[in-house]
């Protein structure tokens, strides 16, 4: 059975996961955000994390930034997949991970390797 997890408490574990992400990293984070939505996309329903963006190592001067790069966390694909609340803050913390990776052009294969894939 699903993890029945209230908005804000999941709100909550997304920031605890941003919070424990070094600080050397999230200081080279500019124009983005992170949004937590209920679902992703319907053609692809079981997708936990987006990032959409230009990443950073693409960057260039012509890079502008006037809309903010986006990572979107889906709570209710989450909240599916895992079974304990502790299930749920590890998944949370590895798809924040693995979204943020993306903004510093890591690629899944890459990720796969490290376990945040």
């Amino acid at each position: 059975m699903p993890v029945q997890l209230n908005q804000a408490d999941f709100d909550r574990c997304v920031n605890e996961a941003i919070d424990s992400i070094p600080d050397a990293l999230v200081s080279l984070i500019d124009n983005c955000v992170v949004l937590v939505e209920d679902e992703p996309p319907p053609d692809e329903p079981d997708l936990l994390g987006l990032y959409d963006g230009v990443p950073l190592p693409e960057r260039d001067s012509g890079y502008l930034g006037d809309v903010p790069d986006r990572i979107w966390i889906f709570r209710l694909p989450i909240l599916r997949r895992c079974r304990t609340e502790a299930e749920v803050v590890d998944e949370i913390r590895i798809t924040v991970v693995h979204e943020i990776a993306h903004y510093f052009g890591i690629e899944d294969d890459r990720l796969d390797e490290l376990g945040y894939g």
